[in-house]
This record gives structure tokens, C-alpha cells and sequence, in this order.
């Protein structure tokens, strides 16, 4: 059934775009991508106008007051915001692990500043999200988020979204995805514990050693040998984040 007026098909194409758009504005990988956000908020926005095009009735209402408007709106807002959640909560995983080989090497004092959104983010993390990112792109991740997108207009027709009943979904997901998160970054944190012993150890020995130096000498260089092999091994379980956070939308919405 194809919408009574223009106006109506564009009415839905707006309010459908709340629920499109935030992903690909502010959710990684797509955040990662040196892209102004309005660029993407208007992509989202195309993205919209054809799923509501193309998944008629579900994708159109007409016929709307003011107050129909804002609780489709608040819907529309709440599912996207699933979208947003489950890519983040994957992504900042992989920050925390990042920061956390960032303190133990000496990094913790070199952020560096994101040029998509102009905020700090850890060294170590930033090449585990980009590795991620193409790990997601390379898997067609993005061709299975567009499929998400058009199967949820079948099970949640526009405007009939909904609080989630139950929050075990979201907890299992965050459990899950932090740990396989600390386990791409499981290497690099072994080798440089085990660099601590082994300096605490010599310090004792030989107490005139400078520590703090070869500390910092010693770690750098055991990140730099390591992270790269870390990266090459651990392809598997970023395919693997990236699977769990598409399964997890599904569930949570």
C-alpha cells in the first residue's frame, strides 16, 4: 500500500531516519571514517527514504496529530539508540583494552585526538578499533546491518517500538564482548607483565640500574614487537565481536 500523500511517505521517511540515522552518525566503525557527521546523518537519511519506499505498509503511517508524531518519534529514537549501543559497547571494549596496554607500556600520558570527533582516545586502542573496523567491512558487516535494518521493519512496523522487556540480552551481550575484547589484547598484556617481573626482579639485584629508563625502553619496544602479531592473530576473534554485536541488535530490539 503506497502512501495517501507525498507528505505522508515523507513524514515516514523522517521519522524512520531516527531510527537509521544515529547508527551510522555516531556508532563505529562508521564514526571512524573521516566523514563530516552531517554527511552521514544525511546518508541515514537516504538509507530511510528508501526503506520506507520499499517496506510499505510497515514504514508509513498518515493521518499523524502532534502527539502521534512525538511517540513515534520516542520510539523511532529508543530502537535506533539499540543500533548505536551494541557497536559502541564492541568498540569501547577494545578502547579499554587499548588504555589498559596504553598504562602498563608508559602511553598513558600520549592520547591521541580523533579527527572525526575531536575527542582523545587511547594509542593502542585506536589501532585495535580501526583493525575492528575493517574487520567489520571486510566481513560485509555493514551489508548485514542494512538487512537488520529491513527485517526490523517486519518485526517493529514504524512507530510500534517499544521499551525491552527484559535487560539479560544486553548484560549477557556486555559480559561476552568485554572479555573477548581483553582477549585481543591478552598477548601484549602477558608480555608486558611479564617485562615488570623481570625488571622488579633486576631492581633488586642491581639496585643502581635506572628502572624507570629501561622500563619505559624495554616496554615500548616489547609493544612494538608484539602488538603486530597480536593484530595478526586475533583476526578471528574481532570477526567474532563484530558477529556477536550484529546478533545483539537482533535480540535487543
Amino acid at each position: 500500500m503506497s502512501p495517501a500523500t507525498p507528505i505522508d511517505w515523507l513524514l515516514s521517511s523522517l521519522l524512520l531516519s531516527l531510527r537509521v540515522a544515529p547508527m551510522f552518525a555516531f556508532a563505529p566503525p562508521f564514526s571512524l571514517v573521516p566523514t563530516p557527521v552531517l554527511v552521514r546523518l544525511l546518508m541515514g537519511m537516504g538509507i530511510a527514504a528508501s526503506l520506507a519506499a520499499g517496506s510499505a505498509p510497515n514504514a508509513l503511517v498518515s493521518g499523524l496529530d502532534v502527539g502521534g508524531i512525538a511517540r513515534i518519534a520516542a520510539s523511532e529514537i529508543l530502537l535506533g539508540s539499540v543500533f548505536v549501543l551494541a557497536l559502541q559497547l564492541a568498540f569501547g571494549g577494545l578502547y579499554m583494552a587499548g588504555r589498559t596496554i596504553d598504562v602498563q607500556a608508559g602511553y598513558g600520558l600520549a592520547m591521541l585526538i580523533d579527527p572525526t570527533t575531536s575527542a582523545q582516545t587511547p594509542l593502542v586502542g585506536t589501532i585495535f578499533a580501526y583493525a575492528a573496523g575493517a574487520v567489520f567491512f571486510g566481513m560485509n558487516g555493514h551489508v548485514d546491518l542494512l538487512r537488520i535494518l529491513a527485517a526490523s521493519l517486519q518485526a517493529i512496523p514504524l512507530g510500534a517500538g517499544h521499551l525491552p522487556q527484559s535487560l539479560t540480552a544486553l548484560t549477557d551481550f556486555m559480559s561476552v564482548i568485554f572479555i573477548l575484547a581483553f582477549g585481543v589484547a591478552g598477548g601484549v598484556i602477558l608480555c608486558l607483565f611479564l617485562a615488570d617481573l623481570a625488571i622488579a626482579t633486576m631492581s633488586r639485584t642491581i639496585p643502581q640500574m635506572n628502572v624507570l629508563v629501561l622500563g619505559f625502553q624495554g616496554k615500548t619496544l616489547i609493544t612494538l614487537a608484539v602488538l603486530p602479531v597480536t593484530l595478526g592473530v586475533s583476526g578471528a576473534l574481532l570477526a567474532r565481536m563484530m558477529r556477536l554485536s550484529l546478533e545483539a541488535i537482533q535480540r535487543m530490539l
